[in-house]
């Protein structure tokens, strides 16, 4: 027997309520997509090896090596809607209305004051190297030319929270919401695994900070937009930040 739901915020000017089968992908599906992106980096990774050892530090490597994996294992999630469900539009609650706006901008003024606030005090306890993320480290001390530098800008800021905002609020989250969690449970639960699925270890806590108030946008708007523009405020700032060390502009 096929499910059925009623779905009445699909993002468009004019919707009338339709019926609509339920979605046909689980936490599996997330699984996969986990190592979709795990399997993607690691083998690029070991292509600019096989290249030449000092390769691996170079500003194209980084780039690469940066965006491909995220940006694979979000088009793996957009295969997967359309394949086993409606398309990320409905099953993933995908839209960009003047309130997701609002609400996103609205969370992330909020995540971006936690953010720095919690910031401050883990570099004062873990200390500053050990408070870096995974590409402030990689620009750490190492000037790139402008081209690159801005494309890794552009990416920590708007492009990587749409991927990661269609795998963790979007397909995992609806993955949660398949097997009848609570609103919160499915909450709690993405932003812990948003958190532990960056590999950071030293920085879980810190990033349990950060995927608070992006998942309590998507909690209260009951859509991904809403996240999607916290994401992009929360990242501002970190990438920009990224920006002006790659080109030598800010101190490491």
């Amino acid at each position: 027997m096929t499910a059925e739901r009623e779905i009445t915020d699909a993002p468009s000017a004019v919707v009338d309520p339709v019926t609509v089968r339920t979605h046909r992908w689980g936490f599996g599906a997330f699984l996969l997509v986990f190592a979709v992106f795990v399997l993607t980096a690691v083998m690029i990774g070991a292509v600019f090896r096989a290249m030449a050892p000092q390769v691996t530090a170079s500003p194209t490597a980084i780039v690469i090596g940066t965006m491909v994996p995220t940006v694979v294992a979000a088009c793996v999630t957009l295969l997967i809607t359309k394949i086993r469900g409606n398309g990320p539009r409905i099953d993933l609650r995908w839209s960009m209305r003047r309130e997701d706006v609002r609400a996103g901008i609205k969370w992330g003024v909020i995540g971006l004051i936690c953010t720095t606030f919690a910031a401050f005090v883990w570099t004062s306890v873990v200390g500053e190297q050990n408070a870096q993320s995974a590409i402030g480290a990689l620009v750490d001390n190492q000037r790139m030319p402008i081209v690159p530098a801005i494309i890794l800008f552009v990416f920590v800021w708007l492009i990587g929270p749409v991927c990661e905002e269609l795998i963790y609020r979007g397909l995992l989250w609806g993955a949660l919401e398949r097997l009848k969690w609570g609103r919160w449970a499915v909450f709690g639960l993405t932003t812990v695994i948003f958190a532990v699925s960056h590999l950071e270890p030293l920085r879980t806590t810190l990033l349990l900070v950060i995927g608070i108030p992006i998942g309590l946008a998507r909690l209260f708007s009951g859509r991904l937009g809403a996240s999607i523009v916290a994401h992009q405020v929360n990242n501002f700032l970190p990438a920009l930040a990224t920006l002006l060390v790659a080109v030598g502009a800010m101190p490491a």
